[in-house]
């Protein structure tokens, strides 16, 4: 079965995990400060603290820009969970508004659709959905425009541009994870960036149990940090970024060309003003065909998926929480469409091969 994501791990991190075990420092230390100026140095961000996963980079974000319990927090309903659970965890309350269904990002008029009606929110949170960007310059406009923060939800956009800007260099703050599917991974881990100093030193607090220096706590904290041992995986996946991404945009091309012809497929695209990552490569099939096509190829060992099925406000959970109806149609029409395929650095072109054999069987079986 060729897997929808796989890391790539080779004997440069091993080789810094086993110096690190053998330092005796496996904590949060020199490896994690090391990162965090990698980052900082890579993407020309101003601040960098580095989490334990990219959930706790949100929280520590929303907190660190001052959302509290009774602001709500404006974000878009296709997205993995983690996205609106943040929210939550600040004490906020997410509100929904619906995508664009060419990029699957949060659609900037039902932003200020929102915003006109809702005073309560207090900030944006935009998800930079699959590697891709959302339109960053026009939602910053809206955001002054209402007086409202933004964050950036770049847990799928390492390294991914719009107009020249990397992901996470727009909002106030940003939040990337690191886990073992992303484009760069430490395993676990995350890492929050801020313009602003001061939110900064902020959120470096909150994720050390609010402690300002040793044993000194002035606020509630979390124990959010990165340990040295994952920073040292990270530090050596981060010099190989570039390479991974420019070969997930090689792939990409190669699968738009083995189902450029397929006229009930919607195909990836990107503007001139984006430089898309492919974290994932989502295409969009006819509901009809969709879970039998996913079927056909997994049954024919490509390791396809669905990203995400249920939209965040069809959730079980959310339905109870959530007071008023929502309704968000391009989300839901979305959600029944969508199907990702590996993009991964790690193809090759018997993978490739197995991929085109995979849809000509499906073709034959449900189209002919």
């Amino acid at each position: 079965m060729i897997p929808i994501s796989k890391p790539v791990i080779t004997e440069d991190e091993i080789k810094a995990v086993v110096d690190v075990l053998k330092s005796g420092m496996i904590a949060s230390g020199p490896k994690v400060k090391m990162l965090e100026e990698n980052l900082k140095n890579f993407f020309n961000f101003k601040n960098v603290i580095a989490t334990a996963n990219g959930t706790c980079a949100l929280h520590a974000a929303l907190f660190g820009l001052g959302i509290k319990e009774g602001d709500k927090v404006l974000t878009t309903p296709f997205t993995f969970i983690a996205t609106a659970n943040s929210i939550l965890h600040a004490g906020a309350k997410p509100v929904f508004a619906d995508i664009d269904e060419k990029t699957f990002n949060i659609d900037v008029d039902a932003i200020r659709e929102k915003l006109k009606k809702d005073k309560k929110i207090k900030a944006i949170m935009v998800v930079h959905l699959y590697g891709r960007v959302c339109k960053m310059d026009e939602i910053i406009k809206i955001a002054k425009e209402y007086g409202v923060k933004v964050v950036e939800d770049a847990a799928q956009a390492h390294g991914a541009k719009y107009k020249g800007g990397f992901a996470g260099s727009f909002g106030d703050a940003a939040a990337f994870s690191l886990y073992a599917t992303k484009n760069i991974t430490t395993a676990e881990g995350g890492f929050v960036t801020t313009k602003n100093e001061k939110i900064a030193n902020k959120i470096r607090t909150f994720i050390n149990h609010g402690q300002e220096k040793i044993y000194y706590h002035t606020m509630l904290g979390y124990n959010y940090r990165m340990t040295d041992i994952e920073a040292a995986i990270g530090i050596e996946q981060l010099k190989k970024l570039n390479e991974f991404n420019e070969k997930r945009r090689k792939n990409a091309e190669k699968l738009k060309q083995i189902l450029k012809n397929y006229d009930w497929i919607i195909l990836p695209q990107e503007s001139k003003d984006e430089y898309h990552i492919y974290h994932q490569f989502t295409i969009r099939v006819k509901s009809s065909l969709r879970d039998n096509l996913l079927k056909t190829l997994n049954e024919n060992g490509v390791g396809a998926k669905i990203f995400y099925p249920i939209p965040i406000h069809k959730q079980p959970f959310y339905k109870k929480l959530l007071s008023e109806k929502n309704s968000l149609p391009v989300s839901e029409k979305i959600a029944k469409e969508v199907l990702s395929l590996p993009v991964h650095p790690l193809l090759n072109e018997n993978d490739f091969d197995t991929i085109k054999t995979a849809f000509e069987k499906f073709k034959k079986e449900f189209l002919n």
